[in-house]
This record gives C-alpha cells, sequence and structure tokens, in this order.
C-alpha cells in the first residue's frame, strides 16, 4: 500500500516540475473528460411586484390562468368571473433557465435566468415565485426563487413617445436557484479516462497520447479517434480524481488549423488561415462603373404662337472602367505574400471574394472556401 501511494506522488511530482513548452497549450484548455459535462435545466414560473409593467389580461391570458393555479395551491379558489375581470398588470409569466454544473450537489445555489414569454413591458423590481426547473428527463433538478436584476429599461410619456435601454424584459438571480438532486456521471464507473478535444484533430490527438506517455509511462494513454484519447487511471475514486489533474496540466504543441479561407459575405470579412497556399496564377480585377443622369428640357412657345409649353427628357450615359493592373502569384505563395499582393492591386473585401472564388474554379487556391 505504501509503494502505491509513493508511486502516486512520484506522478504528481512530475506533474509539478514538467516544464511548459513554448507556444504550448494545457489538456485543459483544449480538451474535456467524457461524462464531466453540465445540464440544462428550464422552468415557467411568475414575476410579482412589478409597477403596472406586466402582462395584459388580453393579450397574455396565461397569466390569469397561472395566478389562479398558484391560488389553488394555497386553498383560494376564483370563479370563471372573478377570473374573467382580474386585471393584475404586476405579475408576468416568465421562463425560467439555468445550467447544471458537472458534479453539483443538493444545496449549492446557481444563477438563473428570467426572461418574459408574454407581453410585459418590464421586469424592473419584480420577484421570481418558487419555480422547479426540470431537466430534460423531465425530472426537477433545483428550485428558483428570488429577486430580478434588470439591466434594461423604458421610459414613456402621455403622447406616446417612449424610450428603451437594453433589454428591460429579461434579467438574471444570482444564485437564485438551490440544487435539490444530483446528475451522476461516468466517472467514477471505471479504470480509465476519456478526454475529448474539443476540436477533432488526428495530429493533436496523438501528440496528446505522446505526451501522456511521456510524463507517465508507455500504453498509459492511447488515442481512439482524431477527438479521444483514452487514460489507463486508478479505480479508486480520491486518486483518480488527483490523477486528472495532473493529466489536465500536461502541456503539447497543437497542430495548425487546416487551410481554409471563411468568408462573410454580408459583412465583407475575409479570414484567411496561415496553411493556404496559391499555385502559380494570374489575377486581373477591374469594374465597371456605369452612371446614368436624367435631365429634363422645358420648350416654351412664343407668347403668340398660340402653342404649349412642353418638356423633353435627356439622358446621359457614362461608363467607366477601373484599369487594375494584372498581378501573379509565384508558386508556393504564402499568406502575407496574398495580402500583400491583393493590397497592392487596392481590391475591396467584395473584389476579394471574387478574386478567391475564382483562384478555388481555376484550382490555384489550395484551401477549403467556406462562405457564411
Amino acid at each position: 500500500m505504501n509503494l502505491r501511494h509513493n508511486a502516486l506522488f512520484l506522478i504528481l511530482l512530475l506533474g509539478i516540475i514538467y516544464t511548459p513548452l513554448a507556444q504550448a497549450e494545457r489538456i485543459k484548455d483544449i480538451a474535456s473528460i467524457e461524462g464531466v459535462r453540465a445540464n440544462q435545466l428550464v422552468g415557467y414560473g411568475l414575476v410579482v411586484g412589478l409597477d403596472k409593467s406586466g402582462d395584459s389580461s388580453t393579450s397574455s391570458p396565461t397569466s390569469k390562468q397561472s395566478l389562479s393555479s398558484m391560488l389553488k395551491r394555497f386553498g383560494l379558489t376564483l370563479s370563471p368571473t372573478d377570473l374573467q375581470q382580474l386585471k393584475a398588470k404586476n405579475i408576468a409569466t416568465v421562463a425560467v433557465q439555468a445550467e447544471l454544473p458537472a458534479f453539483a450537489k443538493p444545496g449549492m445555489a446557481i444563477d438563473v435566468t428570467v426572461s418574459s414569454i408574454g407581453d410585459a413591458k418590464s421586469l424592473r423590481g419584480g420577484s421570481l415565485l418558487m419555480t422547479p426547473l426540470k431537466g430534460a428527463d423531465g425530472e426537477v433538478y433545483a428550485i428558483a426563487q428570488g429577486n430580478l436584476v434588470v439591466g434594461g429599461m423604458t421610459a414613456s410619456g402621455k403622447d406616446g413617445s417612449s424610450v428603451t435601454v437594453n433589454n428591460p424584459s429579461a434579467g438574471r438571480i444570482s444564485n437564485g436557484a438551490l440544487v435539490e438532486r444530483t446528475v451522476p456521471t461516468s466517472f467514477s464507473d471505471s479504470d480509465t479516462l476519456v478526454f475529448n478535444l474539443n476540436r477533432a484533430d488526428f495530429t493533436t490527438a496523438n501528440r496528446m497520447a505522446e505526451a501522456i506517455n511521456k510524463l507517465l509511462g508507455a500504453n498509459t494513454a492511447k488515442p481512439i479517434d482524431a477527438t479521444s484519447v483514452r487514460v489507463n487511471a486508478p479505480s479508486d475514486l480520491g486518486q483518480k480524481v488527483m490523477f486528472a489533474s495532473v493529466i489536465e496540466n500536461v502541456t503539447l504543441d497543437m497542430d495548425e488549423a487546416p487551410a481554409r479561407v471563411i468568408v462573410n459575405s454580408r459583412t465583407g470579412t475575409v479570414v484567411v488561415s496561415n496553411k493556404v497556399r496559391v499555385s502559380p496564377a494570374a489575377v486581373s480585377h477591374g469594374s465597371l462603373v456605369v452612371t446614368i443622369d436624367e435631365n429634363v428640357n422645358v420648350s416654351q412657345p412664343n407668347p403668340l404662337s398660340n402653342g404649349t409649353t412642353t418638356t423633353t427628357p435627356q439622358s446621359s450615359v457614362k461608363a467607366k472602367e477601373e484599369k487594375n493592373r494584372m498581378f501573379a502569384f509565384r508558386p508556393g505563395v504564402a499568406l502575407d505574400d496574398l495580402v500583400n499582393a491583393v493590397n497592392q492591386v487596392g481590391a475591396a473585401p467584395s473584389d476579394l471574394v471574387a478574386i478567391l472564388e475564382a483562384l478555388k474554379t481555376a484550382g490555384a487556391l489550395h484551401a477549403e472556401l467556406i462562405i457564411i
């Protein structure tokens, strides 16, 4: 038993003295442990205490039904007539959402976001009543309640004019929900840990396994595919936590992203990765500008000629084509050369998109062209 603890201490010591490489990334920053994840929660509730800025009774009948259901739980039943005449503009129906962290235990507090689902003008000054938050399986995992913090505001005058700052129909409650149930994870179910890369890459997965094996010994880690690396881990939970901490702090050099050119056609933004190459090609790009002017001429007859005044249109059409110079790409042109060549011609972002599409069609652009 002492030998086992000594071996574990040696592993931790190696993790502490392990010197990171230049521009290296920690496994913690580029990968996550399989099964260790957050879960989304959602609920439906009521916000009360609003200053006549809640849901209207005509456009949002759900607020009446929700209020009636809440009153029934406290032993107060409204007749259909009373419910029809109810006008409570100080309440609003809302959707409540939260993220349940991994390993969250009962009694822990988490933040919640509250958003209006009716026609409430503002949630400022309101309080959320006790709202159960459910997961995708329909089970209740947290209970939310508390006073809202709303960053937006709205103000209006009697003449109908109004001004709105940010969004007053949504707010947050810090630590506004208490966890009621634990979500089981697969962290303690096996004697292995699987690390999943945030971006799938065969080279990075192989380098991750090599870095772990270099630190902890051969055959400790094995790449499964372009995303996952399986690592042998202790079966004892306490030792597994310390072991995962050591693995998370192992550093490695990530492989560069594939050659891609991303173009946003709406904003004209063009992003070119470092691995983009261009084969020998000559490019000439010019734009044709057509200008049409419409003028109206007035014909005024002599006073004694019994004629009428008439108007005659006169159009002037001019066409001008910019004389841009042709530029050539040498074999194996890199990113800097591509940018410099286009800048010398003075091409706009829209012109650069046309040039890249033409190069891709001609087979001279050795990269994936993605237009979003």
